[in-house]
């Protein structure tokens, strides 16, 4: 009795499992039937080309480069295989080829998430030519595909390696014009330092992808400098003498302004570079100096600019030259005896006419330092000129007077 149940048991599970597996066929071919897709422009790859790098040869053209496949299988998987095409490519292995055509046979590559299982495809040949590698050397160019920030300054970049070199067949490298490093950046506002890829353009600067081309090193490792600049306003200081001061005087400074460079922190509140002073005892009429333009040493001076041209003017006073016989000279070095040659010097003084004419010569000396003088005979001396018992009105101009030092 027990037995009769058990095989009425096991007629039942293996009925319903043919049942099962039939309502899927039915179901399979009813609802998800098999049939062909043709898929277009698909791209063919080469694999193994480093084994015929290690014997002297390249891939010089791949023909047809796209190719049409032909596939076989249920709906749903070949919906599936077009909804994610773009993971789908042929291979060719090139690695047994030699100098010359080849015929190969190409093998698909399905998408991560296809299962190859569900689909069967018809394999045709492609046309691979064969050449002679070819080697040049090429110069590493960086570019910056973007723009340097306003007031920041590009230095030179530094480029290791400096140099790549590209095999391939011999027409394809010498499409190469030259081999670039690229930094994509929208504006560059600080030093970079990092790999670039290295990508080969041909004469009209268009990049050469689609070649097939070795290069020694796929990046190199680039450092841009970056600087801030700062354009800045050049200054003089204008010493009160010979009866002018400041607002007696004009001043013209060439150039105005000059561009520097350096870190923020340096340039952070530098609004002015002084060149110095000038004493207006030393402008008689418009004068015009010259002064060095001399930055810290944290600094560069990107306008190139080395000197400074100034123009001082004294306007609104009058001069009056005076006939001065009170000449005297600091005693001679040791060993030394001085005659005054000079007798007289005019000497002319500036101020407000009102004050000039209350100005007599008697108030007026002048002192020849001969501290430093050991050379016999006679020769001129500079010479101080002191105007005494007044301060609205001062000496201007250089004096000398003549002496002759004997021992």
């Amino acid at each position: 009795m027990m037995g009769r149940l058990l095989e009425k048991r096991w007629v039942c599970i293996l009925l319903s499992v043919l049942l099962a597996i039939s309502f899927w066929v039915y179901v399979r071919a009813a609802v998800d039937p098999d049939g062909t897709t043709n898929i277009h422009n698909v791209r063919v790859e080469a694999t193994g080309t480093n084994v015929l790098t290690s014997q002297g040869l390249a891939v010089a053209e791949i023909s047809p480069q796209v190719v049409e496949l032909e596939v076989e299988g249920p709906t749903s998987a070949r919906t599936n295989l077009l909804r994610n095409r773009s993971g789908l490519y042929v291979r060719v292995d090139v690695s047994s080829c030699v100098e010359g055509e080849n015929t190969l046979r190409w093998r698909e590559v399905w998408p991560e998430n296809i299962n190859p299982d569900d689909l069967t495809a018809q394999r045709s040949t492609v046309t691979v030519k064969v050449e002679k590698l070819y080697t040049k050397t090429f110069d590493i160019q960086f570019q910056l595909e973007g723009k340097v920030a306003s007031d920041y300054q590009m230095g030179t970049p530094a480029i290791e390696p400096e140099k790549v070199v590209i095999s391939g067949p011999v027409d394809q490298v010498n499409q190469v014009d030259k081999v670039m490093a690229v930094l994509r950046k929208a504006e560059l506002s600080e030093r970079f330092a990092g790999d670039l890829e290295l990508i080969p353009v041909d004469k009209q600067g268009g990049a050469l992808t689609d070649l097939e081309l070795t290069l020694s090193a796929e990046t190199a490792y680039v450092v841009v400098p970056v600087v801030k600049t700062k354009e800045v306003k050049l200054t003089i200081n204008l010493l009160p003498g010979g009866g002018a001061t400041e607002d007696n005087a004009e001043r013209k400074i060439e150039p105005e302004t000059i561009v520097v460079s350096g870190s923020e922190a340096d340039l952070e509140g530098l609004e002015e570079i002084s060149l110095g002073s000038i004493s207006l005892s030393d402008v008689v009429g418009p004068n015009t100096f010259t002064r060095p333009i001399t930055l810290d040493p944290s600094l560069t001076n990107e306008s190139g600019l080395t000197e400074a041209v100034v123009k001082v003017t004294v306007e609104g006073l009058d001069t009056e030259a005076f006939a001065v016989t009170n000449i005297r000279t600091s005693p001679p070095p040791d060993g030394y005896t001085v005659d005054v040659v000079t007798q007289s010097v005019l000497v002319t003084v500036r101020g407000p006419a009102e004050d000039l004419a209350n100005i007599d010569a008697s108030q007026i000396r002048i002192v020849a330092n001969l501290s430093g003088v050991t050379t016999e005979g006679n020769q001129l001396v500079p010479a101080h000129v002191y105007l005494d018992g007044t301060s609205t009105v001062g000496v201007i101009g250089e004096y000398t007077i003549s002496v002759n030092m004997s021992r």
